[in-house]
């Protein structure tokens, strides 16, 4: 019993030897060539662009027209409501006015009727500022749609594995300038989006 456990323990012995000697011979060069090799071919093969997202939004046409248009709408839904805001005002006014010479059904007719005016300008409030976040979204959807076709259009000529959106303080902490794309990116969407508005 002894015999059988000493032979396994020489035979265990001499296979680590082989292991060990042929890890640290020229296995191991070949192990490394490949290693380089696949290193190498993975980084070179790897092409990373970037666009500026402030420069975009500042110089691209159809954005600077989507915030023109929020502002508009914006413009409008706050005039709509300042109006309607004056006009319970003043009707509450003339309530206050007479209110020492009403009759009990007329102060309840004018406390029911004041309920229902705050209850329709908080609807109507609601319902704009759902619009103009419903035109938001839409807007910035399509900013984003028409980024994303443009990019891969561009990309058929270019070959980038990604690009990335910049903006500062967000992630990314260095960028060179060599892989900017920015100024391509804005001409070929202006161009696009111009051409688009004469159709």
């Amino acid at each position: 019993m002894r015999n059988i456990s000493t032979i396994l323990s020489v035979i265990a012995l001499i296979a680590v030897g082989v292991l060990y000697y042929l890890d640290f011979s020229g296995t191991k060069k070949l192990k490394d060539q490949i290693n380089t090799q696949t290193t190498r071919k993975d980084t070179t093969s790897i092409r990373i662009g970037y666009f500026d997202i402030d420069s975009l939004q500042s110089n691209y046409l159809y954005f600077k027209d989507a915030e023109n248009q929020m502002t508009e709408q914006e413009s409008t839904m706050t005039a709509k409501l300042n109006d309607l805001a004056a006009r319970n005002q003043k009707k509450l006014m003339e309530w206050e006015a007479k209110k020492n010479s009403m009759t009990q059904a007329e102060y309840n007719a004018a406390l029911q009727e004041s309920q229902e005016m705050q209850k329709n300008f908080e609807q109507t409030k609601y319902s704009l500022q759902q619009n103009l976040q419903k035109t938001q979204v839409d807007l910035m959807t399509k900013l984003r749609k028409e980024v994303e076709e443009f990019l891969i259009e561009f990309n058929k000529k270019k070959g980038y594995t990604y690009i990335f959106a910049y903006q500062p303080n967000n992630l990314i902490y260095y960028k060179d300038s060599v892989n900017d794309v920015t100024a391509e990116l804005i001409a070929g969407l202006n161009a696009q989006y111009k051409a688009s508005k004469k159709k």
